[in-house]
């Protein structure tokens, strides 16, 4: 079997998709984008499929190698998310190939569903406790909000004060023991962190997400020193490499690759497998669409110590689109108890509507991300 072409598919509400077809007529899905440079990594598949075209698409260990490592300049966003919406496509043709979902070739499940959250909020968390309570009585258990709006290296009281009311209304209108995930989001520094995360720890928080950015990481350890809530983190971080030292420091609790951007299922289950070595949780980062899902249900499914999945089912940036749209049979991902079972057809397990695909690729997306500043004028942190 050879692989012989392929097609990217821009969609919105900001996603990017990927096709690759076989001379044997088996094809696959991958999602390969950085949210707001979807065009940026479309044209970095394009290099990448290159060395692919003629290739045996079943030889993916060797195709990451060569993706990875030949072009001298490796790592980062764009290059990373390249190679893992090939990845994952490249999964999806062998586990077509060989009739099993892909967790079979990754040496089979050890869990048939994993514990799902839904997102609270916006970006300007507002009316959180209600929220959180129409997401209790879909059937969901936890939930994630952002924290803050902007924040300044040293800010006010009042904004501490601001979060601790909203998560407060969570944990009121929801309960004592529903979960409550707070995204930091990159937009605090150390010193105001280390505020809220102290302020925060009577509630009893299922994670705080993001606390400082990845390139800030040492902070951690001052951090981790002041609440006994678990830090999660790992999103904007792209290979084993980059989760390295972060779960050799021991301060992150659960680490969040993202299976779209952090180079696919192959590089994924090897960061999973890091951490679990380190005692550290997997709850892999899916702000997505649904092939980036797919992957990473297959992932959870073998993935010992992945806790709980995120997934993009009426989050704010889904406008005009969602989650379900452009695949054939979304009762597979249907949540029940708060979970999703692992989907068991071939390969990623999902149904791709082609012909929806293609019609709204008509319209593709723009998609950037705000750009906010201080009052001062300067940049704030999105």
């Amino acid at each position: 079997m050879k692989i012989t072409k392929f097609e990217t598919f821009v969609v919105p509400p900001r996603w990017l998709f990927l096709k690759i077809e076989t001379d044997e007529g088996i094809v696959g899905w991958g999602e390969p984008v950085i949210e707001g440079k979807a065009l940026t990594v479309q044209t970095a598949v394009d290099e990448l499929m290159d060395h692919l075209i003629g290739q045996d698409p079943l030889r993916i260990e060797d195709h990451w190698q060569v993706m990875y490592r030949a072009g001298f300049y490796r790592g980062g966003p764009v290059l990373m998310s390249a190679i893992a919406g090939i990845d994952q496509a490249l999964w999806d043709i062998k586990g077509k190939f060989y009739n099993a979902p892909v967790y079979q070739l990754l040496g089979g499940a050890c869990r048939d569903s994993i514990r799902v959250y839904s997102w609270v909020g916006g970006d300007r968390p507002s009316d959180v406790g209600q929220a959180a309570l129409e997401k209790k009585n879909a059937g969901f258990t936890a939930i994630k909000m952002n924290a803050t709006e902007e924040l300044q290296f040293i800010d006010t009281y009042a904004k501490v004060d601001e979060v601790v009311a909203r998560v407060a209304a969570i944990r009121e209108a929801a309960g004592p023991y529903f979960g409550i995930g707070v995204d930091f989001h990159g937009r605090v520094h150390k010193p105001m962190a280390k505020i809220l995360v102290k302020e925060l720890e009577p509630y009893r928080l299922m994670f705080i997400e993001e606390p400082v950015l990845a390139e800030n990481n040492e902070a951690l350890r001052d951090i981790a020193g002041s609440t006994s809530t678990p830090i999660a983190t790992g999103e904007r971080m792209f290979s084993r490499w980059d989760f390295k030292s972060l779960l050799e420091s021991g301060y992150a609790d659960i680490i969040q690759p993202d299976l779209s951007h952090a180079g696919g299922i192959t590089e994924c289950k090897k960061i999973a497998a890091m951490a679990e070595a380190y005692d550290v949780a997997v709850a892999p980062h899916c702000p997505l669409g649904p092939i980036a899902l797919a992957a990473c249900l297959q992932l959870d499914a073998t993935a010992y110590n992945a806790v709980i999945q995120e997934q993009s089912l009426g989050i704010h940036y889904n406008q005009g689109n969602d989650l379900l749209d452009y695949i054939t049979d979304s009762s597979v991902f249907a949540y029940e108890d708060g979970h999703v079972r692992i989907p068991q057809g071939p390969g990623l397990g999902i149904t791709i509507n082609e012909e929806y695909v293609r019609s709204m690729a008509q319209a593709g997306h723009r998609w950037r991300n705000p750009v906010w500043r201080h009052k001062d004028g300067t940049v704030a942190e999105w």
